[in-house]
């Protein structure tokens, strides 16, 4: 009978320490919410993509914010380009809305509204619902607007281009 008892909280204490492990480990594994954001703020940005993070649990495309006059990317006081980066879903609902690592090669014009970190960090989250606008290749938009104005992009996702303030 001893040895039950024994076999029987031993049963019991090694359930309570999985649990513990679990409960401990919960945060860090959780989905990060949308506080990070600045969800009453939304920048709308036409910009050359410069890498896509494939991230399964969220793909982000990285790229170089263009000028006003759409005929350079904004570049910092060191002279190299600024790089903002963009969240989207996860990468296998990105990759069935049509954003992936193939079709956002670097190089590729596109216009996004986000709203950004509240950090400060330059990136932000893909206004949901929100579409992205991909301008044909090396075609950029005329100055002060964006991809959704050129002839011939590719509307990739639901919605449209928010009505936003241009990124500073």
């Amino acid at each position: 009978m001893e040895m039950k008892k024994k076999a029987g909280l031993f049963q019991v204490a090694a359930s309570l320490a999985l649990v513990a492990g679990v409960a401990a480990t919960a945060p860090a594994i959780a989905h990060h919410s949308f506080a990070l954001y600045n969800m009453e703020q939304t920048l709308m940005f036409t910009g050359v993509v410069t890498r896509v993070n494939p991230d399964a649990n969220h793909l982000q495309i990285f790229f170089a914010p263009m000028n006003e006059e759409r005929k350079n990317v904004q570049r910092g006081e060191d002279g190299k380009p600024v790089i903002w980066a963009v969240e989207m879903t996860g990468s296998a609902q990105a990759a069935a809305d049509g954003i992936s690592v193939g079709t956002f090669p670097p190089g590729t014009i596109f216009s996004v509204g986000l709203h950004p970190l509240r950090s400060g960090e330059k990136a932000g989250a893909r206004v949901n619902p929100g579409s992205i606008y991909k301008c044909p290749e090396k075609k950029p938009p005329a100055p002060g607007m964006q991809c959704d104005s050129v002839e011939g992009h590719v509307t990739i996702g639901g919605g449209q281009l928010p009505g936003a303030a241009p990124a500073r």
